[in-house]
């Protein structure tokens, strides 16, 4: 069956996230090594910031405001409003961060592009995603943007149909398991996992290993070559 629709990830697909996540949340350790030990700490914003998906959903904001909870619940009140002033400060960062998009990312959408509809799908906050996407400079190679609350099955069904002919005719393709590949192959369409060194836990999930419309691919560049492999057997 022919791909005509290639949905990608941005965030740690097509350039660095997780890095910046990864280093705002040991400065926010350091700040409040006085109250609590980095483990529990690490538990407390991790169940904060999960429990606060509903309300603020994805993103820098969002995870901002939970730093702050986590603050104040784990300082029993006590954290002063410098400490606070700075972690506000260090959520402002993860919002400015430059974006610098992954080795060889440029590359493999101008090859992609010539061949497929390129549809941007990713989760969070508008308008960072949008700043982020202009800030890259790969903008011009997608046909479609769509910033969605959450990735379900339903999701990519509206929009594979939106933008081509359904599910059955598009791949999606990034890094999460979770958010990226599950949700994609329920709709009908493939799915390939483009693994990143750093994951959010919240993202992770097993392998559809023995799934056929599945694949993992070591690199953005492995896609052309899978989706005439997959357009070409009718695999599932």
């Amino acid at each position: 069956m022919p791909i005509e629709v290639l949905g990608l990830d941005a965030d740690d697909t097509l350039w660095h996230n997780e890095t910046f996540y990864q280093s705002t949340r040991q400065r926010f350790n350091e700040l409040l090594a006085d109250f609590v030990d980095v483990e529990r700490l690490e538990a407390e914003i991790a169940a904060t910031e999960h429990r606060n998906l509903g309300l603020y959903g994805y993103g820098a904001k969002g995870f901002t405001l939970s730093m702050m909870e986590t603050a104040i619940q784990v300082s029993d009140g006590a954290i002063s409003s410098r400490a606070l002033s700075e972690i506000l400060a260090i959520g402002r960062e993860l919002m400015n961060h430059p974006v610098e998009p992954l080795p060889g990312v440029h590359e493999a959408l101008e090859a992609l592009s010539e061949q497929y509809r390129l549809v941007l799908i990713t989760k969070g906050d508008l308008f960072h995603q949008e700043s982020k996407l202009a800030a890259s400079g790969l903008g011009s190679f997608f046909s479609g943007i769509e910033i969605v609350s959450e990735k379900k099955a339903e999701t990519y069904t509206r929009i594979f149909s939106r933008h081509g002919a359904g599910p059955e005719h598009a791949a999606m393709a990034g890094n999460s398991v979770r958010s990226d590949v599950l949700p994609a192959l329920e709709a009908g369409s493939y799915a390939a996992l483009i693994p990143f060194h750093l994951v959010w836990a919240h993202e992770d999930a097993p392998l559809p290993t023995a799934h056929p419309r599945f694949a993992e691919l070591a690199a953005l560049a492995e896609l052309p070559r899978w989706l005439a492999d997959v357009s070409g057997n009718g695999a599932g």
